[in-house]
């Protein structure tokens, strides 16, 4: 399916966090992601105050089907959140290139090491683990990963 990217809008925000809520749900069920809604209603404000960039995948219907977040200066993606209905369909890799659009150099995040299916993904999209550590919020094991442009090897291309 393709989808087009473009700037979160304010009015992608209630889109947003319920992909946000509905993927985490179905990732960790065992944490409470609703409770944390309004936690990442703020956290999208200072990131964006901050420098960061917001981009939303909208499927053909204009409907948001997933969205990042990455700093243009760092290259940090704070977020990547696909709604579970769109899953294995394209939206995360063209989000995941977006990213690096934004930040040739360097794609950096964290990942919850207890999300097989995050890590398979990222190192799918030529990231490596480069260091470990723990998720300030839930406690959790992550392993950080990057990609840095110019490494061919490291920059899958799509069809």
């Amino acid at each position: 399916m393709p989808y087009s990217l473009a700037p979160a809008l304010p009015a992608h925000r209630p889109a947003m966090a319920q992909l946000w809520v509905e993927s985490w749900v179905k990732t960790l069920p065992e944490i409470d992601f609703e409770a944390r809604r309004p936690w990442l209603e703020s956290h999208l404000d200072d990131l964006a105050a901050g420098g960061a960039l917001i981009r939303v995948a909208l499927d053909g219907e204009g409907a948001v089907a997933g969205f990042v977040v990455i700093h243009p200066g760092t290259g940090y993606l704070d977020q990547l959140a696909v709604a579970p209905r769109v899953w294995g369909q394209g939206a995360a890799e063209a989000l995941m290139d977006e990213a690096r659009r934004i930040s040739p150099a360097l794609v950096a995040l964290d990942v919850n090491q207890d999300n097989p299916r995050a890590v398979r993904f990222y190192e799918k999209m030529g990231l490596t683990i480069v260091a470990e550590g723990e998720n300030p919020m839930s406690g959790r094991r992550t392993f950080r990963m990057e990609w840095r442009g110019g490494h061919a090897a490291q920059a899958p291309r799509g069809p």
